[in-house]
């Protein structure tokens, strides 16, 4: 990359994090909400595009990690919720296991049924926020070290993911007396930090997410940019040169499968804080798919663009959905939409707006300036080398 483009391609990630910076100046309370569960989504589509377009992995099961972080999340603040606390029982006990108890059973979380005390460790709300975190990757490295060992790759990992998701859906709703099923967690109490409540509807709250989605997209571009994030691009491209040339294949997939999964189970610990429930529809699979198909309108090789899908594929959809003519029909717009930049799209917005780049740059005639100057720097240390010798 030129140093033209390079400018260009930080201007876009500044003009993204001022554009998400100011949205409050221009919305009520109402819409920041939904902005902040949108700018979640592009966190997700930021995991996506990490797993998927740098790392050549196609992971149909990206709901698990989302999922896992904002129940481990949900179960902190639903210990924290006032009708935790208001059903008879000294200590908070969730009000869905004393409606379910059996009569005479101690109203204790240690033992009101046989899993409840799984619930213990989330009294501390931070025990929460840390296992939203730890647990996708715990997960998510058991499962990468089985795939990427045995070798197994392509469409194969996107079936193993999607299977495991549906599995673990299953039984989050078989486990009714301690996850509440179908029901999933709701009526939960607000996230503190240093003695602030974060109130969803909260401009404050919007901040805290927007600020969260712009460490992740600037971690995860420092990341790839790095020795490690440049052997994982030439992996995707081809595996067995990489491995040929001594490198651990194995090693860095399962590290940049667990990065992304920590950044899905992250963004369901947001989504908890933003939406006040956690759900099993988290794990459904038309949500991991369409995980995928934010990042690939966006553009699945660029963090940034992928971001950009996620929302703006998510905006569509409430204002379609919200329009009367459309009620309808505006699924079947969405697909078609995805359907055009799949076929004449390929590399999403992202790389659209990339080619345009270069068109006008090569009409400027700054790209072939670019090259002259790489061209003569490269003569320039040849001959200092011949001098030398």
């Amino acid at each position: 990359m030129n140093r033209t483009k390079f400018s260009l391609d930080i201007a876009a990630y500044a003009l993204f994090i001022v554009v998400i910076l100011a949205l409050p100046q221009f919305y009520d309370e109402f819409w920041l909400n939904r902005f902040a569960k949108y700018l979640i989504y592009g966190m997700l589509a930021i995991a996506i595009s990490l797993s998927w377009g740098y790392a050549g992995v196609l992971n149909l099961g990206q709901g698990l990690f989302f999922g896992i972080g904002a129940y481990m999340m949900a179960m902190s603040l639903k210990l924290l919720s006032p009708t935790s606390l208001q059903q008879g029982a000294d200590k908070p006990v969730p009000d869905f296991m004393l409606w379910n108890a059996e009569p005479g059973a101690p109203t204790e979380l240690c033992c009101i049924n046989q899993g409840s005390f799984l619930w213990i460790p989330f009294q501390d709300q931070w025990v929460g926020v840390a296992m939203s975190i730890v647990m996708p990757v715990a997960v998510a490295f058991v499962l990468g070290m089985i795939v990427f060992r045995q070798r197994i790759s392509g469409v194969f990992v996107a079936i193993i993911t999607l299977a495991l998701v549906l599995l673990v859906r299953l039984l989050v709703i078989d486990a009714q007396p301690v996850t509440n099923g179908f029901n999933g967690l709701t009526d939960l109490g607000w996230f503190t930090l240093g003695g602030f409540e974060f109130d969803p509807y909260l401009v404050e709250t919007y901040y805290f997410v927007a600020f969260s989605l712009i460490v992740v997209l600037i971690g995860t571009r420092l990341l790839v940019e790095t020795r490690a994030g440049l052997i994982l691009q030439a992996i995707r491209d081809d595996q067995n040169r990489v491995r040929y040339l001594g490198h651990a294949v194995a090693r860095y997939q399962v590290f940049f499968f667990c990065v992304s999964a920590a950044i899905a189970g992250f963004a369901g610990m947001l989504y908890v804080v933003a939406a006040e429930f956690a759900s099993p529809t988290f794990m459904d699979l038309a949500f991991s798919i369409s995980m995928v198909v934010w990042a690939a309108v966006g553009g699945r090789s660029s963090l940034v663009g992928a971001c950009i899908g996620a929302i703006l594929i998510n905006t569509i959809e409430a204002e379609m959905s919200e329009t009367e003519e459309l009620v309808e029909a505006w699924k079947a717009i969405i697909g078609f939409i995805f359907i055009v930049v799949v076929l004449f799209l390929p590399r999403g917005l992202a790389g659209f707006a990339q080619d345009a780049t270069d068109f006008v740059l090569r009409v400027l005639g700054l790209a072939e300036r670019e090259n002259g100057r790489a061209t003569d720097a490269a003569g320039g240390t040849a001959s200092a080398a011949r001098e030398e010798a």
